[in-house]
C-alpha cells in the first residue's frame, strides 16, 4: 500500500539542519504524490468519478479523498509518534483487507446504480447470413427526467463527497502502519515527524485531485458524446473494482497470512 522507499539519507535528531529539513519536505511531498497513484487508490476513486458530470466535481472528489486520507494519517500518526505505539501486524493486515472489501462494495454499488437507472436486454441481428447478439443498455425515461432535474445540484451532492472522504479515511488507516514505520526509523523529532505527515498528505491531496480530473475524462466523453456507451464504461469501472478488490483480499488474507 505504501511505497517502500528507503529514507536512510535523512537523519533528523532534535532540530534538523536546513538540508535535512528540505529533504523531509520534498521527500514527503513527492511520496504523497506517488502514494496517490497506488492501484487500489485509483480504482476506488474511479468508481466515484465515473458518476461525475464534469471534471470539477471529479477534482473535488479527489480533494475529499486526500483530506480523508490525511486525516487518518494524522490521527494514527500522532498516536504512534506520541506514544511510540505500533499497530500489531494482524491489525495492519486487517485494515488492508478492509480496503479489498470496500473495493468490492463500491463496484457492486455502482452496478446496482446502473441497473436501477437502465434496462438491459439483448438484440439479435443477422448480417450476411451470420446471426449474432448485441447487448444493450437503455436509459429509462423516468430516470432521465430525474437526472436532468438533479444535474444542477450535482456539485452539492453531499453523499458524493462523503463517499470520497470515507474512501480516503479507509485508505489512510490501512496505509498508516507502513508509513509510521518509515517515519520512526528516520525522524527522531516528533515535531518534524508530524510535519512530514502533513506534507505527505498535501502531496496525496494534490496527486489525487489531478488524477481524479484525469480519470474523469473518459466518463465525461462517453456521457456527453457517446451516451449509449456511458453505461458500458461505468460497468467496466465497477467490474475492475470488484476484481481488484477480490485479488487484494486474497493477497492479504491468504498470501500474507491474515487468515
Amino acid at each position: 500500500m505504501i511505497t517502500t522507499i528507503s529514507l536512510n539519507l535523512i537523519s533528523v535528531a532534535g532540530t534538523p539542519s536546513e538540508t535535512s529539513l528540505w529533504a523531509i519536505i520534498s521527500l514527503g511531498f513527492f511520496l504523497g504524490l506517488k502514494h496517490a497513484l497506488d492501484a487500489d487508490h485509483l480504482i476506488a476513486v474511479t468508481t466515484i468519478v465515473s458518476q461525475s458530470k464534469d471534471w470539477k466535481a471529479a477534482s473535488k472528489a479527489g480533494i475529499m479523498w486526500g483530506l480523508g486520507h490525511t486525516a487518518a494519517l494524522l490521527f494514527l500518526g500522532t498516536i504512534v509518534i506520541a506514544f511510540q505505539y505500533q499497530l500489531p501486524e494482524k491489525v495492519a493486515l486487517l485494515l488492508e483487507f478492509l480496503v479489498g472489501i470496500m473495493l468490492v462494495y463500491l463496484g457492486l454499488a455502482l452496478i446496482y446504480k446502473i441497473f436501477r437507472r437502465v434496462s438491459f436486454h439483448l438484440h439479435e441481428h443477422t448480417h450476411d447470413g451470420y446471426r449474432h447478439i448485441h447487448p444493450h443498455f437503455h436509459t429509462n425515461n423516468e430516470d432521465k427526467q430525474h437526472n436532468e432535474k438533479a444535474k444542477n445540484n450535482w456539485h452539492h451532492d453531499h453523499a458524493y463527497r462523503g463517499r470520497s472522504l470515507f474512501i480516503g479515511l479507509v485508505h489512510g488507516f490501512a496505509g498508516s502502519a507502513a508509513l509510521m514505520l518509515m517515519i520512526l526509523a528516520t525522524i527522531t523529532s516528533k515535531f518534524w515527524a508530524v510535519i512530514y505527515i502533513v506534507v505527505f498528505g498535501v502531496g496525496s491531496v494534490g496527486g489525487m485531485m489531478f488524477m481524479s480530473a484525469l480519470l474523469s475524462i473518459p466518463f465525461l466523453v462517453a456521457h456527453n458524446r457517446f451516451e449509449k456507451w456511458f453505461n458500458y464504461v461505468q460497468m467496466s469501472a465497477a467490474v475492475l473494482s470488484i476484481v481488484f478488490g477480490c485479488f487484494l483480499m486474497y493477497e492479504i488474507g491468504v498470501v500474507e497470512g491474515l487468515f
